[in-house]
């Protein structure tokens, strides 16, 4: 078991990481900006297939094995998000799926996870988070990628119990070599990607499975890291 005080030096580490590298990403693409007059931020790369990810919002997210019951634009804190509602096929099982897409190029991953857990309380009158942690998943190799290597995800997972319902709650944000929960790993990702005069695009992703009231958010795992893989792939055909 890793103790306390090992676990959030290591959480230190990486955030110190993270951060020099965020430092070296400003200067060497601050540097030649400011000897030129031309700031890269100013006049980003443009996003491929922003058109495409835009759509998402108004039609939704076609998922193999799964129906879509409902589909529509919610306002959802200051953004415009696809409330999805699904359906296995040929089974009773059911989730909401929640998505935003980029809407331009300057735009970022900010505060998300927040307006969500705000959209949960005035929907439902409460939004109790319990029993979180990190999660990972793979998609495999597809044909349609053009992709011999299994794509990894990181990923939030947790409880969120409401006056009416309990759901196990899986989020991230989606791009096209992976995903992350954290806006810094998209982040650095775009400027290593600016630098090759191309962009990472990225979707916001929660997706709600109902369970058992205030029951054990691991019971539901198998089947919110199905639908995570499924929801990956289909959005990576986007991207």
């Amino acid at each position: 078991m890793i103790s306390f005080s090992k676990f959030f030096k290591q959480n230190q580490l990486s955030q110190v990481a993270a951060l020099l590298l965020l430092l070296v990403l400003l200067v060497m693409g601050g540097v030649p900006g400011y000897l030129t007059g031309h700031w890269q931020w100013k006049q980003p790369p443009p996003v491929a297939n922003l058109k495409e990810l835009r759509q998402i919002r108004k039609t939704g997210l076609t998922i193999p094995g799964w129906q879509t019951i409902e589909q529509t634009e919610q306002q959802i804190g200051e953004h415009k998000w696809s409330l999805q509602v699904i359906k296995k096929v040929g089974s009773e099982t059911q989730a909401i799926l929640l998505l935003l897409p980029q809407n331009g190029p300057m735009d970022q991953p900010e505060v998300e996870w927040t307006e969500v857990n705000g959209w949960g309380r005035l929907r439902w009158g409460r939004w109790d988070v319990a029993q979180s942690r990190g999660a990972e998943f793979s998609v495999k190799p597809s044909l349609k990628l053009a992709s011999n290597a299994e794509t990894k995800v990181k990923a939030r997972f947790f409880r969120a119990s409401t006056q009416q319902e309990t759901f196990a709650v899986l989020q991230w944000y989606a791009m096209p070599n992976g995903g992350n929960p954290s806006p810094l790993n998209w982040f650095v990702a775009d400027q290593l990607a600016q630098w090759r005069k191309q962009r990472t695009p990225w979707v916001s992703v929660s997706i709600l499975i109902p369970m058992e009231p205030l029951g054990q958010v691991e019971t539901s795992w198998p089947l919110a890291e199905s639908i995570g893989e499924t929801v990956q792939a289909a959005l990576m055909t986007f991207m």
